[in-house]
């Protein structure tokens, strides 16, 4: 990062550390976005900067699938023409994001908020795990959908799942391998996941 007599505003250097802590952003790239900021309209970074504001203070997480939403519960749970005996458990937001890309599946989701990852320091208890199995007790769903990216954590997540629902009698399946093995699922191709999910296969 650049050192502070580089910078010609303290303004524009606490600007360019603020954007470059967010993901996939360094210093350079950071202080071209702020660069570009100060040559807009006051009235465009004003509305750039409240909508920031107002999707961290409003935003909310749908209570009962986890998935983010504007007031309890999300568009997709409160659908009347989804299909509430199939759940598909995914790993975050932007999966279910991909997944509805796909226009192949018309049931609801669980999002987990993460995957199992002992060397991350992350177990069941820090994901959306124990919900899941509540919905599943709790009775109408028929078939649970693993759709985590296929990767060791990603498999051993799958499995934790498996073996706390399997003795409800619901119908646990895994979408296909047309995924390639450590791609993460927000990043594969629409039709290739939409070909994954068609093809599922029961687990275990």
């Amino acid at each position: 990062m650049m050192n502070n007599q580089q910078y010609p505003s303290l303004l524009l250097q606490k600007a360019v550390n603020e954007m470059s802590r967010l993901p996939g952003i360094g210093s350079k790239t950071a202080l071209r976005l702020v660069l570009h900021m100060l040559r807009q309209d006051v009235v465009e970074v004003d509305s750039l900067a409240q909508s920031i504001t107002e999707l961290r203070h409003g935003v909310r997480y749908c209570q009962v699938c986890h998935n983010i939403c504007d007031s309890e519960h999300c568009s997709i749970c409160s659908s009347p023409n989804r299909d509430r005996s199939m759940v598909c458990v995914v790993e975050n937001v932007q999966d279910v994001m991909a997944i509805e890309n796909t226009q192949q599946y018309k049931g609801l989701y669980h999002v987990l908020g993460g995957i199992i990852s002992p060397m991350d320091g992350i177990g069941p208890a820090d994901l959306e795990i124990q919900s899941l199995v509540e919905r599943v007790e709790a009775g109408g769903i028929k078939e649970v959908i693993l759709a985590l990216s296929p990767t060791m954590e990603g498999d051993t997540t799958n499995f934790y799942i498996y073996r706390k629902i399997r003795d409800t009698g619901v119908r646990v399946t895994v979408i296909a391998r047309g995924v390639a093995q450590n791609d993460e699922l927000q990043y594969t191709d629409e039709v290739t996941l939409g070909r994954a999910l068609v093809g599922r296969t029961l687990f275990g």
